[in-house]
C-alpha cells in the first residue's frame, strides 16, 4: 500500500509539474502526459454541499462560503500526505514561492483569484486555479471542484450561464481518465439530480461514477435515503456514500474538522437507519474508498501512461535535435558552429539547383522559354524593313553610290541588328539572378539548423546576395560580349554564298550576251524596292543563323559564370570576412531568437520531467508488484 501511495503522490506532483509548464493540452495521436493520469472531478449542483464534502476530505476549512455561485472557476485541488506531526500548509501555483499555514487566508486567496479573471460578478471562467496541500490528515488525491450546476440565471449573470457551466464540467468528466464524484442532496429526489443526470449521460455504465449523498441529518422525519445508499434507486458499479456536512450552526461556532467528523462518525452508528452501513459512510471512509480506487485505477494504466511518456521523450529529444543544443561559449566551438551552419544551408541551397529539392527547374525554365520568347520578339520586320534598309545603305554609301555591294551598308545593317540581342541576353542574366537569389532565401528558411540563429542568417543573406550580384555581373559581361563578338566579326563565308544581283541582260531581254553592243545593254536597277528586299533578306538569315547560335551560348554563360560559381564560391567572400573577425565577435552572429530560446528551455524541462517521471513511476511501480 505504501509503494502505491507514493505512486499516487508522484502522479500529484506529476501533474502539478505538467501544469506548470503548460503541458496539458490536447491533440497528438496519443493524449498528453496530463490527460493521462486519472483525476477525481466533483460534480454537484449549486448549494448541493460540494464545498462542504472536499472540506471533510482535506479536515480543514479552506473554501469561500456563501449563497448563489461562489465556485467560479475550476480548482485543481491536490492532497499530500504527510507525516504525523507535520504542520500543514497550501501552496498556490500562481504563487510559486508563498507558503500558506493560515487556510483563511487561502480562502481569501481563492476568492481574490477568482475575482482577478472574473472581477467582482457572478460570471464563470474556465481557467483553473490549481492548489496543493500539504497534510498528515489527508490521502494522496487530485480533486477537481467544479462551478455548481444551475438551472436558470440570476441576476449579474449571462442568459448562457447555464449552458456554459455544463460545457466546463462536461470537458472534465468526458475524458476516459476522469472519475466523476456525483454529490447529491438527501433532501432532493436522486431522479432529479443534476450531478446524476450529468454523470449517466458521460458515463452511462456507472463504472466511472461514485455516489455521493449530503445532508442527510436534514431530511424530514420518518424518511430515509436507504434507497439510493443501497443502490436500489440508481445502481453505481461503485458504492454510495452518505455524508453529514456541518450545519451552518457548527461553521458559525468554529468547530474544526475533526471535532465534525467526529460527530458524523456518532451520526450513523447512533442512526437506526444507517447504523448498518456506519462502516461506510462518512467523509474519511469516502477519501480512503476513493484513494484505494485511484491507486487500482493507476496501477491498471501504468502501461498507456508509460507509452505515453516514451512516446513524448522521443517527440522531444527529436525536437531538440531540430532546435540544436546551446551554443557553447568557447570562441573555437562557436566559429565550428558558424562554419557548420553554413555548410548546412551550402548542401540545402546545391540540393536545390541539382534536383533534390524543386526549384532549380526554374533556370531550365529561363533557357528554354523565356529566352526564345524574348528573342521572338525582337522587331527585325520593322528594322529590316524595305524603308529602313534603304535608309541604312544609303547613309552608309555617303556620297558615292555603291559599285557592286553594299558591303558598308551589310555590316552596319548586321552590326546595329545583332546588338538587339543584348536585351535579351541581359534579361537572361537577371532573370537567372533572380532565381538564384529566390534559391538563397529559401534555402536560409529550410535550413534547419539556421533557424535559431536570425542573426547568421542575416548575415549569410547578405553574403550570398552581394556574391550573386559579382556573378551576375560576370554572367552580364560575358552574354554581352558573345552578342558584341557576333556583332563586331560577321562570318564571310555566309555572304559568299549568298544570292547574287541578277546579271544584265541584252536588248532582246536575254542574260548574259556576249559583248553586247552598249547601246543594247539594260542597267540593273540597283536602288529599286527588289534591291532592298534581297539585302534585307540576306540580313534576316544572318541575322537568324546569329540568334539560333546566341540562344546556345547565352545560357552557356549564365550556367559558367553564375550558376556553376553560385555551386563553386557562395560563401567563399563570407568565409575570408570570418577569418578575419575577432574571437568576441563570433557570439554575435549566434544570437539566438528569444522565441527560440524559450522553446529549447522549455523542451528541456519537460524532457527532465518526462524521463523523472518514467524513472520514478517504474521504480514505484515494480517495488509494488507490477
Amino acid at each position: 500500500m505504501a509503494a502505491m501511495e507514493g505512486l499516487i503522490g508522484l502522479m500529484n506532483r506529476i501533474q502539478r509539474a505538467c501544469t506548470a509548464l503548460g503541458d496539458h493540452g490536447g491533440g497528438g495521436d496519443l493524449p498528453t502526459l496530463w490527460e493521462s493520469l486519472p483525476t477525481i472531478a466533483v460534480v454537484g449542483g449549486q448549494s448541493s454541499g460540494k464545498s462542504s464534502v472536499l472540506e471533510s476530505i482535506v479536515g480543514t476549512d479552506f473554501l469561500p462560503r456563501g449563497s448563489g455561485i461562489v465556485t467560479r472557476r475550476p480548482l485543481v485541488l491536490q492532497l499530500h500526505q504527510t507525516d504525523d506531526g507535520s504542520q500543514e500548509y497550501a501552496e498556490f501555483l500562481h504563487l510559486p514561492k508563498r507558503r500558506f499555514t493560515d487556510f483563511a487566508l487561502v480562502r481569501q486567496e481563492i476568492a481574490d483569484e477568482t475575482d482577478r479573471l472574473t472581477g467582482k460578478t457572478k460570471q464563470i471562467s474556465p481557467v483553473p486555479i490549481h492548489l496543493s496541500i500539504y497534510s498528515p490528515k489527508v490521502v494522496n488525491l487530485t480533486l477537481i471542484d467544479l462551478p455548481g450546476l444551475t438551472k436558470v440565471a440570476v441576476e449579474g449573470q449571462s442568459e448562457s450561464i447555464v449552458q456554459d457551466i455544463e460545457n466546463m464540467v462536461r470537458s472534465y468528466v468526458d475524458k476516459p481518465n476522469c472519475i466523476i464524484l456525483a454529490i447529491s442532496p438527501a433532501n432532493q429526489d436522486i431522479a432529479t439530480s443534476d450531478a446524476i443526470k450529468l454523470a449517466k449521460e458521460v458515463d452511462p455504465t456507472g463504472e466511472r461514477t461514485f455516489g455521493v449523498v449530503t445532508k442527510l441529518d436534514l431530511m424530514d422525519k420518518g424518511t430515509n435515503a436507504l434507497d439510493v445508499l443501497e443502490g436500489r434507486a440508481y445502481r453505481l458499479q461503485n458504492p454510495w456514500v452518505g455524508i453529514v456536512n456541518r450545519s451552518q450552526a457548527d461553521i458559525n461556532r468554529r468547530v474544526d474538522m475533526m471535532s465534525a467528523r467526529e460527530k458524523e462518525r456518532e451520526y450513523f452508528e447512533s442512526s437506526p437507519d444507517y447504523a448498518h452501513l456506519a462502516s461506510r459512510m462518512g467523509s474519511e471512509y469516502l477519501a480512503k474508498l476513493l484513494s484505494q480506487h485511484l491507486e487500482s485505477v493507476i496501477k491498471a494504466r501504468i502501461p498507456s501512461i508509460t507509452a505515453v511518456i516514451n512516446k513524448t521523450i522521443d517527440e522531444l529529444e527529436s525536437e531538440l535535435d531540430t532546435i540544436g543544443r546551446a551554443v557553447a561559449a568557447d570562441p573555437g566551438a562557436q566559429l565550428y558552429t558558424i562554419l557548420d551552419l553554413c555548410r548546412a544551408f551550402d548542401r540545402v541551397f546545391k540540393e536545390h539547383l541539382d534536383g533534390g529539392r524543386p526549384g532549380g527547374d526554374r533556370i531550365y525554365g529561363v533557357f528554354d522559354h523565356k529566352l526564345p520568347a524574348a528573342i521572338k520578339k525582337l522587331p527585325f520586320d520593322r528594322y529590316l524593313s524595305v524603308q529602313n534598309v534603304k535608309k541604312v545603305v544609303s547613309e552608309a554609301d555617303g556620297y558615292q553610290p555603291h559599285l557592286i555591294a553594299p558591303e558598308q551598308g551589310y555590316r552596319r545593317l548586321i552590326g546595329t541588328g545583332l546588338t538587339y540581342f543584348r536585351g535579351p541576353a541581359e534579361a537572361t542574366v537577371d532573370a537567372v539572378h533572380a532565381v538564384l537569389k529566390e534559391l538563397v532565401r529559401k534555402s536560409i528558411g529550410e535550413t534547419e539548423q539556421l533557424r535559431r540563429f536570425p542573426t547568421l542568417q542575416a548575415a549569410i543573406a547578405t553574403a550570398a546576395n552581394e556574391a550573386l550580384e559579382r556573378f551576375r555581373e560576370d554572367g552580364r559581361s560575358t552574354a554581352l560580349r558573345l552578342v558584341e563578338m557576333e556583332a563586331t566579326y560577321p562570318t564571310a563565308d555566309f555572304f559568299r554564298n549568298r544570292p547574287h544581283d541578277p546579271p544584265a541582260a541584252d536588248a532582246s531581254g536575254k542574260a548574259g550576251a556576249k559583248n553586247p553592243p552598249a547601246e543594247s545593254q539594260v542597267p540593273v536597277d540597283r536602288y529599286g524596292d527588289g534591291h532592298y528586299r534581297t539585302i534585307a533578306t540576306n540580313v534576316s538569315q544572318y541575322i537568324r543563323m546569329v540568334g539560333d547560335e546566341l540562344m546556345k551560348t547565352i545560357p552557356k554563360a549564365a550556367v559558367h559564370c553564375q550558376v556553376r560559381e553560385a555551386k563553386r564560391s557562395l560563401l567563399n567572400h563570407f568565409y575570408v570576412q570570418i577569418g578575419k573577425k575577432e574571437a568576441g565577435e563570433f557570439g554575435h552572429l549566434l544570437d539566438e531568437d528569444p522565441a527560440m530560446m524559450e522553446r529549447r528551455q522549455q523542451c528541456w524541462k519537460r524532457l527532465e520531467l518526462y524521463k523523472s517521471a518514467r524513472d520514478e513511476i517504474d521504480s514505484v511501480a515494480w517495488s509494488s508488484g507490477r
